[in-house]
């Protein structure tokens, strides 16, 4: 019999994960014999990002667990294979298939179940929890045929599960009992920024009330709920989010002691209480400190409490740090320290901007120490305000929260914090430390970092200090960063804007040939570079010679996949196709051609906010026949696939609104026709209002244009989405000459210093001397360059051809538009559709472990062409 003493861990989550590649770290598997009894048909696998899922990824793209580390340590993994009793006397676990493991350690890591309100028909058909890969799997099936979804709570989770019922097709409703969304993480004030911002996304929100009963129909599937305050939601499909409980029962069976609430009772040490040969890590652990932690990051300091423990060191774990910073629907939201301002004579400084659904609030001591914080719309400080908290800011704490461009803001960097402020809180890594992988550890980039500190493998929020802090303390040490583009130049991509323009280098592989580093000369360069610097040559290719059709030659081979079809590639493979139709204005007869094309070729139309009408749905192989009519109608590609200008905006102006000013719609067709078709670092959006009420929403545009009495204001630098920032007032009462003549140097300008793929909105922070200093070369010519900024856009100008009528009326051209070239007359028969509200949508098969089911070709292609 095998003298080898053996450690069983129950459990194979995130934290079970953890706690075997501590025992690893302590070279426990070399010494013992490790047995893993795993629920779940397949390994760890990050449930943090279990939502992306429906974005793509697959569950192997999920997965932490690398069987390698699994083989090469020796350990006995059983997945499905739960664990279903403990004999605690006999020191003996048996899995449900009967097998049998004695046991000198055993860890309990089996997590936590959803909690499911006790109401009628629970259970019905058409009711779902959200809180494992096979549950997705099975919301997405049963979604195919629904239209209808609800989410019962508006927590983390429940806000993810909305999401998804979104990004499937289904009108999605939220129902939570408590008066806000995410009531635990958020403050009222943060609540209603986030309630908002959710709604504005097509999302009903229902807070205050709780379910009563879910409705079903005679044959057992959902057809409603019923809710407290006696109202009736219709819908066909239910998702229960409403937290979770530990999964204790494993533990309750064999006599631990368990809390009142639920928790395997365990000491500092993560050993239960009952039992000094048993512990308990997670979410199922009740700690010392009387809390059950529901976050991962505590989990972590857990298994490795409870490793350390096992090979006699000393370790502890008393309790977390509960500070978040989530992406919920695309939307930053973040609380750390005392958020809620619990601590006495504690005050609020707070920014609230609801039009753009920004709240922040830092909570201060009397003295000026930052105690804790919520943050909606703009997380972009949570990194640096957390290792902050405890301490007095070097800085006032208005100057923290308001936004940049609002007023005297402040942005801390990383290297203002002390050494033992926390950088990564999922793994508990200090500044100090990541100095330390920098300094002592000879690590130069932030993979190597991650590798040695673990710091920012989690959930990924701390990677931006992190880089940071690597730079900063390379430069410190006297090592040369490298700033270049990438592994094949050398240069910034400002630096090889100068250098094509100098030259008049016009092929990317002449520059890379004759520019790039030593290795890479000669080569075909790599997904970074190419892109970047056919974005460059196709900007100033009237300039330096080169055609201005990015489908020509080798520029074909430097597009994005957007590029390389002239439209917008979707989740089903299907394209979007989007005619421009300048400051919104569209005559009847344009409407009438869109919506027949839109009917002939069965697509999907949406009104998007960009005053545009997109169409979804088309087939690669249709795109020339859909381009065609729409040439012959008059309109042009509204290059919605490509990093240029998008579009610009307008309200009605004084041609109709009372209180107009000034004719926006006139100033935006102006200004839409003239920046049309300009390649940039990133997308262009711009727009025109025509009186200071701002309807046109200027303000969150890259450049965006105000009418006063006296003519026109510029701001610039805006940008809305996930970080919405004010642009800042560039100059004022502008003619309408002075306001082209401006705007064309700094849409030249931004071009030829920005970095690869930066919005205006960045590239301004960024920017040395910031705002001030592009005011000075874009109004005053500090640089006496404006001469030769006005000649590239005229350039541009002058040159311009629409992208669409060029490829239509090239057969050469022409023959791309196949979805097999061995076969173009074949259509990619995975590309299906469904009906949905009299119109179409995509039909996304069921990803099975990563892989599309096996159909019959022909069948599918029979059903997809029945549009």
């Amino acid at each position: 019999m095998s003298t080898t003493p053996t450690i069983v861990l129950v459990g194979h989550g995130m934290v079970g994960q953890r706690f075997l590649e501590a025992l690893a770290a302590r070279g426990l598997t070399a010494t013992h014999r490790v047995v893993v009894l795993c629920e779940e048909p397949r390994p760890a696998y990050d449930r943090v990002a279990l939502t992306s899922y429906f974005s793509g990824k697959s569950p192997e793209d999920l997965s932490m667990t690398d069987m390698e580390f699994i083989k090469d340590h020796g350990i006995e993994l059983y997945v499905g294979d739960p664990a279903e009793t403990i004999d605690r006397e006999a020191r003996r676990v048996t899995a449900r298939s009967g097998l049998v493991v004695d046991y000198d350690v055993l860890v309990l890591a089996t997590g936590s179940y959803p909690f499911v309100p006790p109401v009628p028909n629970k259970d019905a058909e058409g009711c779902f929890v959200y809180r494992t890969i096979d549950d997705l799997l099975a919301i997405e099936e049963y979604a195919k045929t629904r239209t209808t979804g609800a989410v019962v709570g508006g927590g983390l989770l429940g806000l993810e599960a909305a999401g998804a019922l979104k990004g499937l097709g289904l009108t999605s409703h939220i129902v939570e009992f408590a008066p806000r969304l995410m009531p635990v993480q958020v403050d009222e004030g943060g609540g209603a920024a986030l309630l908002r911002t959710i709604e504005d996304m097509g999302l009903t929100v229902h807070t205050g009330v709780g379910t009563q009963e879910i409705v079903v129909d005679e044959s057992g599937a959902v057809t409603g709920m019923k809710l407290s305050d006696g109202s009736e939601l219709d819908t066909d499909l239910v998702v229960f989010s409403a937290g979770v409980r530990p999964r204790d029962q494993l533990a309750r069976d064999c006599g631990l002691t368990v809390g009142e609430r639920g928790g395997i009772t365990v000491d500092e040490q993560c050993r239960t209480v009952s039992d000094p040969h048993v512990f308990a890590i997670g979410e199922c652990a009740l700690a010392s400190d009387g809390r059950v932690y529901g976050l991962v990051a505590p989990g972590y300091e857990q298994a490795e409490a409870a490793a350390a423990t096992i090979a006699e060191d000393e370790a502890e774990f008393t309790g977390a740090d509960l500070s978040t910073k989530l992406k919920l629907l695309g939307v930053d939201v973040a609380s750390f320290g005392d958020a809620h301002g619990t601590a006495e004579d504690c005050l609020d400084v707070v920014y609230s901007d609801s039009r753009s659904g920004l709240y922040k609030k830092l909570v201060i001591g009397r003295d000026g120490t930052l105690l804790g914080g919520i943050l909606v719309g703009d997380a972009e400080a949570y990194g640096t305000l957390k290792a902050f908290t405890g301490s007095v800011p070097p800085v006032s704490p208005e100057s923290l929260v308001l936004p940049a461009g609002a007023g005297e803001s402040v942005q801390l960097g990383p290297t203002a914090l002390p050494d033992e402020a926390i950088i990564c809180s999922c793994n508990n890594v200090t500044k100090g430390t990541i100095r330390g992988a920098v300094t002592e550890h000879s690590c130069t980039t932030v993979p190597e970092v991650k590798k040695c500190t673990k710091a920012g493998t989690t959930c990924g929020s701390c990677v931006k200090v992190l880089g940071q802090l690597v730079n900063a303390e390379l430069e410190a040490s006297g090592v040369e960063v490298d700033k270049g583009l990438c592994g094949c130049f050398s240069q910034t991509r400002e630096e090889l804007y100068e250098i094509v323009l100098a030259l008049r280098i016009n092929t990317y592989q002449d520059l890379l040939d004759r520019y790039g580093r030593d290795g890479a000369r000669g080569g075909d360069g790599c997904d970074i570079c190419k892109p970047a610097v056919g974005s460059i040559i196709a900007s100033l290719a009237p300039t330096i010679g080169a055609s201005g059709y990015v489908l020509d030659g080798e520029q074909a081979a430097l597009q994005e996949t957007n590029d390389h079809f002239l439209a917008n590639l979707q989740k089903n493979g299907s394209y979007s196709v989007v005619p421009r139709i300048p400051g919104g204005e569209i005559t009847p007869e344009g409407l009438i051609v869109i919506g027949e094309i839109a009917r002939d070729f069965g697509l999907y139309t949406k009104i998007t906010g960009g005053q545009r009408i997109d169409m979804f749905g088309a087939r690669v192989e249709q795109l020339p026949l859909i381009w065609t009519r729409l040439v012959d109608a008059g309109f042009e590609s509204g290059h919605a696939y490509g990093k240029s200008l998008r579009t610009v905006k307008s309200c009605v102006g004084q041609t109709w609104c009372r209180y107009g000013v000034q004719d926006s719609v006139r100033m935006a067709i102006d200004l839409e026709l003239r920046y049309r078709g300009l390649r940039s670092p990133h997308k262009l959006k711009s727009a025109v209002s025509g009186c200071a009420r701002e309807c046109a929403e200027a303000q969150s545009k890259d450049f965006g244009v105000i009418a006063t009495a006296s003519g026109w204001n510029l701001y610039v630098g805006g940008n809305g989405g996930a970080t919405p920032r004010h642009a800042d007032l560039l100059a004022q009462d502008l003619s309408d000459a002075e306001l082209i003549r401006l705007i064309d140097r700094f849409l030249m300008f931004y071009i030829r210093t920005a970095d690869r793929l930066e919005r205006t909105s960045t590239w301004l922070e960024r920017i040395p001397g910031g705002l001030d200093h592009v005011r000075d070369v874009v109004v005053e010519d500090s640089l006496g360059i404006c001469e030769e900024l006005e000649s590239l856009m005229t350039d541009h100008v002058a040159h311009y051809a629409d992208e669409w009528a060029t490829t239509i009326n090239d057969p050469e051209k022409l023959s791309r538009f196949v979805s097999f070239v061995n076969a173009p007359d074949t259509p990619d028969p995975v590309v299906g559709f469904i009906p949905e509200r009299d119109q179409i949508k995509p039909d996304l098969p069921l990803l099975s472990i990563g892989m599309r089911p096996t159909a019959n070709p022909a069948d599918v292609l029979e059903g997809s062409a029945q549009r």
